[in-house]
């Protein structure tokens, strides 16, 4: 169970030019098909996915994902620090504490039951990225995940290219994403490399965008997953700044 309590926070257009603003926002996104870039935690049909973030430079962002019909898939507890975030360079780490679910089937007295189990892990990642325009930018993309459970995968290492095109015009109303990313994969013993991006399309000012995602296997010995993976979704935005008073 998840509990945030604000105390004497002041929503408002004007900042205080003494304070540092703060940030609360997040999102929720409905799609056609929960995908994950790590092959054995991808859900494989409708989800929804809770996400928030609070914060400044150092920012809590929870992330809870369902099945559609109500069974939890991942729960992720980020916490983020920005190191440089200006109009040239990106460099920020992250950390986190997730939940992967799972219905498996247990046998007691001839009895068959689907049982809900979870399993624990530990992930930190490292974005870096250079700006070559407003709104183009590149860099590299590392992601760590230990397994904490047994009989899960103990040592996932992720590493990626991402190019992000962001707020690309088409018109006065709308706007377009593209971030195209090629990444190499090792779980344990098994390796792969894969290419995945996401678009979106947007209207300024306006809470409502389409996304679309696809993973494509290039060539992989992880025997887990499909090789071929993409989704449509529908995501609802929102976001504030705050002064402390």
């Amino acid at each position: 169970m998840l509990a945030l309590s604000f105390t004497c926070i002041a929503y408002s257009q004007k900042t205080d030019s003494t304070k540092v603003p703060g940030y609360f926002g997040g999102s929720v996104t409905v799609n056609t098909k929960g995908i994950s870039s790590i092959p054995n935690l991808t859900l494989g049909k409708p989800a929804a996915i809770f996400f928030m973030s609070v914060g400044r430079k150092l920012r809590f962002e929870p992330e809870f994902r369902f099945a559609l019909e109500g069974k939890p898939w991942i729960f992720i507890f980020w916490g983020r620090y920005d190191f440089v975030n200006n109009n040239k360079f990106l460099i920020r780490m992250r950390a986190n504490y997730g939940l992967a679910f799972k219905t498996v089937s247990a046998i007691t007295d001839d009895v068959t039951n689907e049982i809900l189990t979870a399993s624990r892990s530990f992930t930190g990642d490292l974005t870096t990225s250079y700006f070559l325009t407003k709104n183009i930018g590149i860099g590299p993309y590392y992601f760590y995940r230990y397994g904490i459970e047994e009989y899960d995968i103990k040592n996932t290492h992720y590493i990626g290219l991402k190019v992000y095109f962001s707020n690309i015009y088409i018109s006065k109303q709308f706007y377009i994403g593209f971030n195209p990313q090629v990444y190499y994969l090792n779980m344990d013993a098994d390796h792969g490399y894969y290419l995945n991006s996401t678009f979106s399309i947007a209207r300024r000012n306006f809470p409502l965008s389409i996304s679309a995602l696809i993973n494509w296997t290039i060539q992989t010995e992880i025997p887990v997953g499909e090789d071929f993976l993409w989704n449509v979704g529908l995501i609802y935005t929102f976001n504030k700044k705050y002064v402390e008073q």
